[in-house]
């Protein structure tokens, strides 16, 4: 009895997890205002917002834009970056990027005598 309703919790947490990931909305940022996009990723924590390469206007661009660190993983953190929208060519949001680690040198180990 113990051993199935050990296995009827974990089920239910890897459900949960698995809801999670994928209830994050998807946006057209070119089709919200600057504020339209910001609000919504202040309201829901991360959304995905799509829009046209500036560069190359045949590409369709997409990522993960958050609220603030808590919505990144432990080696990232959130920094602003620039999509474009409906009123703006840059609205400032915030996307989460790898943190790159300052590599230390060795110090040489001292012979063992």
């Amino acid at each position: 009895m113990e051993i199935v309703v050990k296995r009827l919790l974990l089920a239910l947490c890897l459900s949960l997890v698995a809801y999670q990931a994928q209830a994050i909305s998807r946006y057209d940022s070119t089709n919200m205002s600057c504020g339209q996009v910001q609000s919504a990723i202040d309201r829901e924590g991360a959304v995905i917002l799509r829009y046209r390469s500036p560069r190359d206007p045949s590409a369709q661009r997409h990522d993960r834009y958050v609220r603030d660190r808590q919505y990144c993983k432990s080696n990232e953190r959130a920094e602003t970056t620039l999509v474009p929208t409906a009123d703006r060519k840059a609205c400032p949001v915030r996307e989460c990027r790898t943190v790159e680690t300052e590599r230390r040198p060795k110090l040489p180990r001292k012979p063992k005598i």
